[in-house]
């Protein structure tokens, strides 16, 4: 497979910006830094990752390429703000099971249908954004340093999910189990990119499905024939995070 390269566009110097913003200005750029967003993932969708410029998105957003250049150092960093804009949403669909429920199974089984939710605008483009993320060293991997601050907000989420609930896990396990959980959504992510069923429906039944399994399994490691089984997953864990 032959792959295309990119010759990045140099970024024109930006303007420093003033000492003090009123509040008027500060709306105004969050606005036209959403609009950039906006234009860039709608580019992606039709053009591709790597068929979409930043000049052309400035274009399509309709500010100047130094503007453009200004809030955003270049295509990884749209991505990277597409991802926090979308644990924002995720959050807010999800909250209203986390208020309510405190089953465990209904607080992940809510939390993983409202990320289908909210991920479903963008069903269409994944496909074509996945090829550039699954890549392993690429800055836009779910995995890379540079998506840090993101996968930590999906993981405070699952964090919530434990901890609202009424759940009770082996001790070695209970810190390490919102980031299972996490990697869990990451494996139905991979599962709905493929997805062509009508409303992702076989997405929302491997939810279904998988979620009471997840349950009987974590509760299981209270069990003593089972607790050193979790603790050497522990272990393995934290061998692999080293």
């Amino acid at each position: 497979m032959t792959t295309l390269t990119t010759v990045p566009e140099p970024a024109p110097r930006p303007t420093t910006p003033p000492a003090r913003v009123s509040s008027k200005a500060s709306s105004k750029a969050e606005q036209t830094r959403a609009t950039i967003v906006s234009s860039a993932l709608d580019l992606f969708r039709t053009k591709g990752f790597e068929g979409t410029t930043m000049r052309g998105i400035a274009d399509a957003a309709g500010v100047s390429l130094g503007s453009a250049y200004y809030y955003f150092a270049g295509k990884e960093h749209l991505i990277q703000a597409f991802y926090g804009q979308m644990q924002g949403e995720h959050l807010t669909a999800a909250r209203s099971v986390l208020d309510r429920e405190t089953d465990f199974s209904a607080r992940l089984r809510g939390v993983l249908e409202a990320w289908v939710e909210t991920a479903e605008p963008y069903h269409e483009f994944a496909g074509t954004f996945f090829k550039n993320a699954a890549e392993p060293t690429s800055p836009l991997s779910p995995f890379s340093p540079e998506s840090t601050d993101a996968r930590d907000a999906s993981i405070a989420i699952y964090a919530e999910v434990v901890t609202g609930s009424d759940i009770k896990v082996a001790s070695a396990l209970r810190p390490r189990l919102p980031e299972l959980l996490w990697l869990l959504q990451m494996g139905i992510v991979l599962f709905w990119v493929h997805d062509r069923s009508d409303d992702q429906a076989r997405t929302r039944a491997l939810i279904g499905g998988v979620v009471p399994l997840v349950d009987k399994l974590a509760r299981l490691s209270r069990v003593p024939v089972v607790r050193g089984v979790t603790a050497d997953l522990v272990a393995l864990l934290d061998s692999l995070r080293s």
